[in-house]
């Protein structure tokens, strides 16, 4: 899905790998850097005892999810979800999935989830407010218009400044399209996927800004004769996915040990490898 059209602004380092604390323990403040990680699966303040609540937002759209259904372990976040669950000694059973809106999912309070998995970059400012896991995906963008449009043959970024470009609101695509393209005309920028797409289609914008296996979906599934125009190549700090915790939770050192193992693993190689491989032809613009 094209919802969170991200690029650049600079992901910023995760919170340090923290101790987690017993079930019964209401303090959820992280450990000092550097404390022992204790990962036992009842060792693990979770918000319901036994189960791995995991949320996400609805609709949950290709290649993150399969058929809007997370609990299926299909799809790339579905699956990394599940690969990371299985590292902290849950069943699939035992995971329990919950709908939580974008926006809402790092807005400032108490949280009814363990972790947040929806394509949810890591950027300064929501950590001001909550808690992100390291990065589980490495972020490229991609633009797409149609096939048959004005900007359909581009193979630079300075090709694009005339274009009128959407992207979605509370993404990092703005930043992206302003930092690197700079177009004439500000972006237009929509409330939800849906809408950043049908403007596409109706003419009202002549690209738009998405993650880049957010991309493919667009041209395969959502905008018959859309195309990929190319990606934008990362500048400066690399740009991520993690998962999203309430502010300070301690649950963040056993969610980093476990993505730790999946990377040294290959694990979280293949996952991307399975779910995100369409993502690898798409041109530079330069």
């Amino acid at each position: 899905m094209l919802r969170r059209l991200l690029v650049l602004p600079a992901a910023a380092a995760v919170l340090a790998a923290s101790a987690c604390a017993p079930a019964d323990n209401t303090d959820t403040k992280a450990a000092p850097s550097g404390a022992a990680v204790n990962c036992a699966k009842d060792r693990l303040p979770l918000k319901t005892a036994g189960k791995l609540t995991v949320a996400t937002d609805t609709p949950a759209f290709e290649p993150w999810f399969k058929n809007d259904d997370p609990s299926n372990g299909e799809g790339f976040e579905s699956a990394v979800a599940y690969a990371v669950a299985e590292e902290l000694g849950f069943t699939k059973d035992e995971v329990v999935w919950e709908k939580v809106g974008f926006e809402q999912s790092y807005a400032p309070g108490a949280k009814t989830f363990d972790f947040d998995v929806n394509q949810i970059s890591i950027t300064p400012e929501r950590q001001k407010a909550v808690t992100f896991s390291d990065g589980y995906y490495t972020v490229a963008q991609g633009v797409v218009g149609l096939a048959d449009g004005k900007f359909a043959g581009a193979t630079a970024k300075e090709q694009l400044k005339d274009a009128k470009i959407g992207v979605q609101v509370g993404t990092t695509s703005l930043d992206a399209v302003q930092g690197q393209i700079k177009p004439a005309t500000q972006p237009s920028v929509f409330n939800n996927q849906i809408d950043a797409v049908n403007a596409l289609k109706n003419g009202q914008v002549d690209l738009i800004a998405v993650d880049l296996p957010t991309a493919f979906y667009v041209t395969a599934a959502q905008i018959e004769g859309s195309k990929i125009v190319g990606q934008l190549a990362p500048a400066g700090a690399k740009e991520e996915f993690g998962m999203l915790l309430e502010k300070d939770n301690s649950l963040v050192g056993c969610l980093n040990q476990a993505l730790g193992e999946l990377k040294s693993g290959g694990r979280l190689q293949q996952i991307t490898d399975q779910w995100l491989s369409s993502a690898a032809g798409a041109p530079v613009l330069k």
